[in-house]
């Protein structure tokens, strides 16, 4: 991945530090109101980084100690964490070999007596089937959080990913197509959950630094909770502004990009692409390839195959809970089958807006090269 940064993005920023006002204000509340219309949210409230965002949308909607928490062991670690961080406990759910996301089977198998959430990941930009989950949770009051870090541009039943979820929170790392160097957000269709996210962001202060700036005497803040400091800044938000006019030029080249992938590897046989599923369209944030038995060489294989050649590819997502971080904690006893098999067994291929057809026709004959291996067997 490489991220799409140019001359207007050096001119946001120039206009930033020549007003004087570098951190969070007008760049960051004019970011949110285009991200918020984007991604046909109510609210959106930046942050410092998706982990914050997670993390907050999981206080404002009430999650806390006792708690359980579901989610995807296959996913950044990030999703994991933030529960523990409120002393919530992460309960793992196995996912779809298809999407590598959580489905509502998955989630009805692992709840417990004290499930609070769940947080469904839109994996590598592929969106997650959020009707049927929200259809299982809703009737148990149970707070659906969509983890939208990788989502930014894919699309579920016609909208934006996130705007179905009762809270969702993105990232705008640089391995994401949007991004802000680091950063996140959180949207909602919730006032009073943005409302509070706004102030617990920035220590829970209950005047802003805007507003104490603007007044010659400015009032005396409180603090009536304990808040956090997840405040994003204007030289982020400006370039967040001039990425998101981007976005849709840059999900077109990476699908058109992607068609290319599946068109080729068609051909290959033992390697199985990820695809759009049947409810919506996907960004394609990664690209990542399922290595079968039928493939001449294993996963481990094939990346050392690609090294040779001057290709860098990366293996596929993490499994949390094979990580030491979470090896003897209680995260559930479901069986994750599916989650150990793409884990062990994916690759993520290069992609990103600037890939040159002729570069990805090397990554396309190193990927032929490997499977000529058979051969040399």
């Amino acid at each position: 991945m490489k991220p799409w940064l140019g001359a207007e993005e050096v001119e946001a920023l120039a206009e930033v530090i020549a007003s004087g006002w570098v951190a969070q204000g007008p760049r960051v509340a004019r970011f949110e109101d285009e991200f918020r219309v984007a991604m046909a949210s109510a609210e959106a409230v930046a942050t410092s980084n998706c982990t914050t965002a997670l993390h907050l949308a999981l206080v404002v909607a009430g999650v806390g100690a006792g708690d359980d928490v579901v989610v995807p062991s296959l996913s950044f670690i990030a999703t994991a964490n933030a529960p523990t961080y409120v002393g919530a406990r992460p309960i793992f759910a196995d996912v779809d070999d298809r999407t590598g996301n959580i489905t509502s089977d998955s989630v009805a198998a692992v709840l417990t007596e004290r499930t609070r959430a769940v947080i469904a990941v839109d994996q590598g930009g592929v969106p997650v089937d959020l009707e049927p989950i929200r259809a299982l949770c809703d009737p148990l009051g149970i707070v659906v959080i969509e983890d939208a870090a990788c989502g930014a541009g894919s699309t579920y039943h016609g909208r934006p990913v996130g705007a179905g979820a009762d809270v969702a929170a993105w990232s705008f790392h640089p391995r994401k197509l949007l991004t802000t160097g680091e950063g996140g957000m959180l949207t909602t269709r919730r006032s009073d959950w943005a409302e509070r996210a706004r102030r617990l962001r920035e220590h829970a202060m209950s005047i802003s630094a805007k507003d104490r700036q603007a007044s010659i005497l400015a009032p005396a803040e409180e603090y009536a909770e304990i808040g956090f400091n997840y405040r994003m800044t204007d030289l982020q938000a400006a370039v967040g502004i001039v990425q998101l006019g981007r976005l849709p030029e840059i999900v077109a080249q990476r699908r058109r990009l992607a068609d290319r992938y599946a068109a080729e590897l068609a051909s290959i046989e033992g390697l199985r692409p990820v695809a759009d599923p049947e409810w919506g369209t996907s960004n394609f944030q990664s690209y990542w390839v399922e290595v079968e038995p039928s493939f001449p060489v294993d996963r481990e294989g094939l990346l050392e195959a690609l090294a040779g050649a001057d290709v860098s590819a990366r293996r596929g997502i993490m499994a949390s809970h094979l990580q030491p971080a979470y090896r003897g904690r209680y995260t559930g006893e479901a069986p994750l089958p599916v989650t150990e098999r793409l884990t062990r067994d994916t690759l993520i291929l290069p992609l990103f807006h600037q890939m040159t057809d002729s570069e990805q026709e090397r990554v396309v004959e190193a990927l032929r090269g490997a499977a000529r291996l058979r051969g040399a067997a």
